[in-house]
């Protein structure tokens, strides 16, 4: 095996390499989508019926719309703020932490990455606990049809987990988002797989019922306090489900350039939000139409449909193949982080910087780094670790989802974008933004007083 040392390469803009000197990006507009829907359209989406049924038929759609609204309206921001000053010909800032701390200063750069690592780490925890969910699904759905829908059938999760573990410490062999663009492509059409046949099967069973079942105001609960706290909760898990501003700048960083980058993303922003909104409709509003106040929390892993089993088989496993790759669209901006401030912070260290050249039968040739190998299997291993040992941890996730809405999907891009574009204070356009950001901040606010109240009832219950 051959060593090579990295090394800082300085040439602009010109051959092989871009402005900055780093290899020739060349992430499309497809990449781009790819990589969005990869990250937003989760097993969440099969959830959203629960959502909608909580809003009724008036409140559930219109959030919706409002939640797709304020994330273009955030990605668009943001994917000015990728080129500091100049969206065009401006300094790179490769990360969203490059971003606040060019346009905002150090002081909120350190909450700005705290919050960012954190919800990015609380998602993969998460994947982990989804994917042994679905893998038991999967094992349920076969006893059901064999021994019917009343029959004991409970299986574990650790050995899921563990086997998940296993594969995603190969998948972190990938360097980096730049090499991801097959596994995003492969994850998105696994979503549309299986959000597609949970759209499938609510349309049918409303066909079956021969009504559409709902109503204007949702599920009645014993009291208004009672409704409120499932309102608010509701509100939090869409709210949730849309933004993906935590990797936007490190997905544009994959992009080529021309087109400016910042146009490309703003297309593919676009695209991956019309597709996103039409499934979150769709899964929201026929899931509801199937079931009305009877809505499970996931239609395809809460058994709302049992048959036909291998379809409800099928669809797992298709949640299954997104979540390997969606794992690693939210641990790569982590990896990326470490590795460039280990490489700083260690520049003479063989450990860290040398790579060595890995021919395998059948196979290409790979680069190998032992410090990668090294943290990125630690990675893996607390993230599997803290998912056996807390596998309610999902429930945990609607408050670092809620803690992290506001500040990285509002404030921060808002912010930067007053800085970048010299927005004058009470100007128009100063005011729009403002308000634009308390509006979501009071969502934010909502959506985290429900998630705290859904924790509370659960450990009390």
């Amino acid at each position: 095996m051959a060593v090579q040392n990295s090394l800082q390469i300085t040439r602009s803009g010109t051959g092989d390499y871009d402005d900055d000197g780093h290899a020739k990006r060349t992430g499309t507009t497809r990449s781009a989508v790819a990589h969005i829907i990869t990250a937003t359209i989760g097993a969440g989406v099969l959830s959203l019926a629960w959502s909608t049924s909580q809003l009724g038929w008036i409140a559930g759609p219109f959030f919706l719309f409002f939640c797709a609204i304020v994330t273009c309206v955030s990605s668009f921001l943001l994917s000015d703020c990728y080129r500091t000053l100049d969206p065009l010909s401006g300094k790179r800032n490769y990360t969203y932490m490059d971003a606040v701390r060019n346009y905002l200063g150090n002081k909120r750069t350190w909450l700005a990455g705290f919050l960012q690592y954190l919800s990015l780490y609380g998602v993969t925890v998460a994947y982990v606990i989804t994917t042994a969910t679905c893998l038991r699904a999967i094992l349920k759905s076969n006893c059901y049809h064999k021994e019917g829908h009343e029959a004991p059938c409970r299986y574990g999760d650790t050995e899921y987990m563990m086997l998940f573990g296993l594969v995603q410490i190969i998948m972190s062999f990938i360097p980096d988002l730049h090499n991801m663009a097959w596994v995003s492509i492969v994850a998105a059409i696994m979503s549309f797989a299986y959000s597609s046949i949970g759209l499938g099967l609510g349309i049918t069973t409303v066909i079956e019922n021969g009504r559409i079942m709902g109503s204007l105001t949702g599920v009645p609960a014993a009291n208004i306090s009672d409704k409120l706290w499932l309102v608010f909760q509701a509100i939090g898990d869409i709210a949730f489900a849309y933004p993906y501003s935590v990797i936007l700048l490190e997905i544009q960083d994959t992009l080529e350039s021309p087109p400016p980058e910042n146009k490309t993303m703003k297309k593919a922003s676009m695209i991956a939000i019309l597709i996103t909104t039409f499934f979150y409709l769709c899964c929201g509003c026929f899931g509801y139409a199937a079931f009305g106040n009877q809505t499970p929390g996931n239609l395809l892993t809460g058994f709302g449909f049992y048959e036909p089993y291998w379809l409800i088989d099928f669809a797992n496993a298709c949640i299954v193949l997104h979540l390997v790759g969606g794992y690693q669209i939210f641990c790569q901006p982590i990896y990326g982080a470490v590795d460039r401030w280990c490489s700083k912070r260690y520049p003479n260290s063989g450990f860290v910087n040398n790579f060595y050249q890995l021919k395998l039968p059948w196979l290409r040739s790979f680069r190998l780094n032992l410090f990668r190998i090294c943290f990125r299997t630690a990675y893996v291993i607390s993230t599997t670790g803290l998912a056996i040992l807390f596998p309610y941890f999902n429930q945990v996730l609607g408050v670092l989802g809620a803690l992290g809405f506001w500040p990285l999907a509002i404030y921060f891009p808002v912010e930067m974008y007053f800085v970048q574009r010299k927005i004058e204070a009470w100007s128009r356009k100063w005011i729009v933004l403002r308000t634009f950001s308390f509006i979501c901040f009071l969502v934010s606010l909502l959506g985290l007083v429900g998630s705290l109240e859904g924790i509370i009832s659960e450990k009390l219950s």
